[in-house]
């Protein structure tokens, strides 16, 4: 994830200052291939979701009630399609801004012939606050977010305060925010936004991080890390309350 140069809003004379929201995401434009743009064309159709103005029943719009996952920014759609294949039983939303990730995720549906996964194209904050209603979700996943490195850029990164109570109120308790990290400041930053938010339990047994779930599937810049030495570090945080 990567995010926009969003900048306050100044005032006009008289006016009070308007101030925009930091977004945790930089709108990137790409060339598309044929199999992207098939995915757009043919899959956007059926599969996006518009950004609504009151919370959505999702289990409407899946024609069932089951377990419910949803991952904020899931690039090109490797390990979504993997895991919506390897779970028909469960429904999976998933949400991200960038075009052809867009189209290679619903070219993937399309192929595999998958009816449990739907697509937001826009803000995930927005969707969040107003298309997914409260207590609503069995598991939030948050892979290989962009970490903003540099020390001024952290206010950018979307693992704050906020939206720690914000996937917790979306979060049915016993729901689980399973965040994932190649870069390990970041792992150890998460921990101390995660470790003072309330109604959360940490799942580690070390009170750090987890094991590589088996449900996360290895990418293919994971495995290409793991050759490298790189390590991954996996958070899990279940709601209590």
């Amino acid at each position: 994830m990567t995010e926009s140069n969003d900048t306050p809003v100044l005032p006009e004379d008289g006016e009070e200052r308007q101030h925009r929201r930091i977004k945790s995401f930089v709108m990137r434009a790409g060339r598309m291939t044929e199999g992207q743009q098939r995915g757009l064309e043919q899959g956007a159709p059926l599969y996006v979701l518009p950004l609504a103005d009151a919370p959505v029943d999702f289990d409407q719009v899946f024609g069932r009630s089951a377990p419910r996952s949803l991952e904020i920014g899931f690039g090109m759609g490797h390990s979504l399609l993997e895991m919506a294949a390897a779970s028909p039983e469960q429904d999976f939303i998933g949400v991200e801004v960038h075009r052809p990730g867009v189209g290679a995720l619903l070219n993937g549906v399309l192929t595999q012939g998958l009816t449990n996964l739907r697509v937001y194209d826009c803000d995930a904050i927005e969707v969040l606050n107003r298309c997914v209603a409260d207590n609503s979700l069995d598991r939030l996943m948050l892979f290989f977010p962009d970490p903003w490195h540099k020390s001024r850029h952290h206010k950018r990164r979307i693992v704050q305060a906020s939206f720690a109570e914000l996937v917790r109120s979306k979060l049915k308790i016993g729901g689980v925010l399973h965040m994932a990290t190649d870069w390990e400041p970041y792992a150890e930053y998460m921990l101390e936004v995660m470790n003072v938010a309330p109604g959360y339990r940490n799942l580690a047994e070390d009170g750090k991080c987890v094991p590589r779930p088996a449900e996360r599937p290895i990418t293919k810049f994971e495995r290409r890390g793991e050759r490298l030495g790189h390590g991954v570090w996996d958070l899990k945080f279940e709601k209590l309350a």
